[in-house]
Formats: structure tokens, C-alpha cells, sequence
């Protein structure tokens, strides 16, 4: 019998995913915008056989607290993400490529056409995280204060996703014939134009780029709140969890995948990858001191702001060591609801302020062992049916990247619950994902099964 396969994604920033990641001897400066170091870490990726490359993204950049933001500098100068990944298309043959992009602030239009472009340079490899976005520094680039209230950002989310779908399927698969005999370049009768008017989007036009070789890039989402969990699964093909144990993620994804037959999906067709920050050593104390000693490096003011931004209040008028009252718990987010209740988690805990900074890492679980050790929690909690695999998250790149890589990847494979080497060629392939059929064809087809099982009486 063939074991269930892990699925491995991985977020990569340019210098890892921890506060101080900068300011480790091994960060280069420049990084950030050199795409010869990106193309590097890219490859490093597709040597372990990951399913995906991940960016993070926010149209925006920090404009108050500067002088602490100076200190951490969170997408603070950072490259276009579809740019990149364009770039990182010609570095790689393999490997999958996704990035966030928000609904909040793109159009469909030019959000379809992008993501298209994408797919086909990559020869199907692309991937888009939906967000609604979860910050006000991006609502004031766009001619607001703050962003909307989290319940219309999410109703405009799905009527987003239902144009941009719809315009990915403008053409069939088989529209561009390319009949010089005949002198027609594509089937007219093969080519749709959507006619949309909602509540937020009024398109009527068609998208000027065939479409994508997957059909549509694959749909990636990372909703914690009833209303994410209910969209992911309506729309969402690989979901990131949010789960601090393997019981909670074990409750997560029986919950998530619970919720499809209504919408008419099948729950193999949804991924939950479950967020985890890996360090490896030779044993669990090493690979944790090496992460104290990166924790040792961030600026108190940077633990603080950090809190105040993902709690949405500030606590900084407050002893760094004594507990946190839970009065200063805001009643709700309007921002990043996981991140949100962790923090809140840790307050009713009782942990010092002082604590919350040390400990908080915007990863639901942080893994530290030996290839053997960490092996052993990914293969338990796959098989517990907590996740189907994992999206990491380095927090010093490239060591603990190429640590991963070189000394777990190995034992994984040779367990049998991952791949020795890519069998398919698209992103869709590598996560055993259906490929969707063009809207129209599949109309044609049942109209004419159905034209036919009337004649057949």
C-alpha cells in the first residue's frame, strides 16, 4: 500500500522569517533586491523537491514608528512578488510558484491577466494566495483610512475569485488553432465574454491571454475566522493552518474539510499545510539555542511593536514584567485573526509582556530537533490527519533552508512519505489536484448529454 505523501511548501523573505534574521552573521546585505541570491534560495527549494515557493506580500510600507521598523524591517524593501516569481520561472523547471495578491486592492482584470501570464511562463506552476489584506498602511496607498470591516473584505473576496475565475476561462483549451489554411488564428466560437455587474466589480469584457496550462492556477488561502474557513472551503485548493498542537490541527482540519460536500467539493481536492518553523541540529537543545540566540537579538522595541501590531492596541505603557491584564484583549480583530489570538492565547495565560515578545514568532509551532526527531513530528502529524503537509517557514535563510533540505528531506524520503523526485510538471501535479475544466465546455458537454439521454427516452 503507498503511504500518504507529505506536501511542502515553504515562505521565504530574503533573509528568513525571524525578527532578526538581518542581523545574523550570514545575512547579505542587498539581498533584498538581488535576484541572483532569490534564484539561489529558489533552487535550493526545488533540491528538496518542495511542491512551492511561497512570498508573502502587502502593497505597503510602514510609515509610523519608523525608528523601530528601522531595527526589523518587515517588507520594508521588498520586490514585486509577481515579478519575482517571473523571474524565478527561468531558474527552475520544477518547482511550484505562488505569492500573495489582495483583493482589497487589485482589479480582477488585472489580477487574472497577471496570474494567467504567470502560469504560462512557468508552464504551470503558479499559485495565488488570496488575502483581503491586514493592514492600514496598504488602505491609506488606496484612498482610505483603514481598511474595511473583516466581513466585507471577505464578501468582496468571493465575488473577486468569481471574476477572475470566469475570466481565466474566456477561452477554452482548445481555442487558439493557429489555422493558417484557413486563416483563423483562434475558434470565434471558442472565445466568451463574461458580463458581470455585483456589489463591488462591473466587468464585461474577455481576458487578451489564452488560457492558463493549469486551467487556473492553483487557489491558496489562509482564513482563521469562521468567515475564512467557510470561503477556503468553498473556493480554497490548499489552506495554511493555524493550529498550535497536533489535537487542535487534528480538530482544524476534520472542521475545514467538514465544511465541503455543501459547497459540492470533494475534501481530497483541498490541502491543509500546517504552519511550522523548523530549526535542525543534532539534537533538540542545539537547534533551540541556536534560536535564543537569534530571539537575543531583537531590539525590545521591536518585540513591543510587533505585539501592538497583530493585538491591534498598544500595550507598550505597560511593566514589561508582569503579566499582561486581559482587559487590554481588544473585543475583536479586524486584521490577522490567527495572529491575533495568539497573542490574546499567551495574555490569558497569564505570560509578562516581556514574555510575549520573546516567545511570539508568528508561526503556530516552532520545531526544533534532529533530522530524526523533526521526521517524527511531521510523519505523526500526517498520519494523525492534522494536516497533509506542511508549509515552513526558515527563520535564517539559507542555513536552516539548506539544513532542511540536506539532512530531514533524506529521512523523509527514505521513510516513503515523500518524494524522491518530481512525477508531474505543474504545480497542480505535484499537490494531486484535479485540473478544472473550462466553465463552457463542461456547459456544452452536459447539453449535449442531456440533449441525448432525452432521445435515447
Amino acid at each position: 500500500m503507498t503511504k500518504k505523501q507529505l506536501a511542502i511548501g515553504t515562505l521565504i523573505e530574503a533573509y528568513g522569517l525571524h525578527a532578526a534574521a538581518w542581523l545574523t552573521e550570514e545575512a547579505e546585505p542587498g539581498a533584498p533586491n538581488d535576484i541572483a541570491y532569490f534564484k539561489n534560495i529558489a533552487q535550493i527549494c526545488e533540491k528538496g523537491k518542495f511542491d512551492f515557493y511561497f512570498i508573502a506580500d502587502t502593497p505597503a510600507c510602514r510609515t509610523t514608528d519608523i525608528e523601530t521598523w528601522a531595527r526589523s524591517p518587515m517588507y520594508m524593501n521588498q520586490l514585486e512578488p509577481i515579478t519575482l516569481l517571473t523571474a524565478l520561472a527561468d531558474a527552475t523547471s520544477k518547482i511550484g510558484l505562488a505569492a500573495t495578491a489582495s483583493t482589497t486592492f487589485y482589479e480582477p482584470y488585472n489580477l487574472a491577466r497577471l496570474y494567467a501570464s504567470l502560469d504560462h511562463i512557468s508552464n504551470g506552476r503558479a499559485g495565488w494566495n488570496i488575502v483581503t489584506s491586514a493592514n492600514d498602511f496598504a488602505a491609506r496607498n488606496f484612498g482610505a483610512d483603514r481598511l474595511p470591516p473583516h466581513n466585507k473584505r471577505y464578501a468582496k473576496a468571493r465575488e473577486f475569485y468569481q471574476v477572475v475565475t470566469a475570466l481565466w476561462d474566456t477561452w477554452e483549451d482548445d481555442a487558439f488553432v493557429y489555422d493558417k489554411e484557413s486563416g483563423l488564428n483562434f475558434d470565434p466560437a471558442k472565445m466568451h465574454v463574461l458580463d458581470h455587474e455585483g456589489e463591488f466589480f462591473k466587468v464585461n469584457g474577455a481576458l487578451n491571454i489564452a488560457r492558463p496550462p493549469q486551467g487556473y492556477p492553483v487557489i491558496v488561502e489562509a482564513g482563521a475566522s469562521e468567515t475564512g474557513k467557510e470561503f477556503a472551503a468553498e473556493t480554497a485548493e490548499a489552506v495554511f493552518g493555524v493550529a498550535t498542537d497536533i489535537e487542535e490541527a487534528v480538530a482544524f482540519y476534520k472542521d475545514l474539510k467538514g465544511r465541503m460536500p455543501k459547497f459540492g467539493r470533494n475534501p481530497d481536492h483541498l490541502k491543509v499545510l500546517a504552519g511550522a518553523t523548523i530549526v535542525v541540529g543534532d539534537n533538540a537543545e542545539e537547534a533551540k539555542a541556536r534560536f535564543d540566540h537569534w530571539q537575543s537579538l531583537i531590539h525590545p522595541d521591536v518585540g513591543l511593536l510587533r505585539i501592538k501590531q497583530d493585538i491591534e492596541t498598544d500595550l507598550s505603557d505597560l511593566p514589561l514584567d508582569e503579566p499582561v491584564p486581559v482587559d487590554r484583549i481588544p473585543a475583536e480583530s479586524n486584521h490577522h485573526r490567527a495572529y491575533f489570538e495568539e497573542i490574546a492565547g499567551m495574555i490569558r495565560k497569564g505570560l509578562t509582556l516581556r514574555q510575549i515578545c520573546q516567545q511570539y514568532t508568528r508561526s503556530k509551532v516552532t520545531i526544533f530537533g534532529s533530522p530524526e526527531e523533526i521526521a517524527d513530528m511531521m510523519q505523526e502529524w500526517l498520519e494523525r490527519e492534522a494536516c497533509d503537509g506542511f508549509m515552513i517557514t526558515f527563520p535564517v535563510i539559507p542555513s536552516t533552508l539548506s539544513d532542511f533540505v540536506e539532512k530531514v528531506v533524506p529521512v523523509l524520503q527514505a521513510r516513503g512519505i515523500f518524494r524522491e523526485d518530481y512525477t508531474g510538471s505543474t504545480l497542480r501535479e505535484h499537490l494531486g489536484l484535479p485540473r478544472p475544466e473550462n466553465r463552457y465546455t463542461a456547459a456544452r458537454a452536459k447539453a449535449a448529454a442531456d440533449e441525448k439521454a432525452v432521445a435515447n427516452g
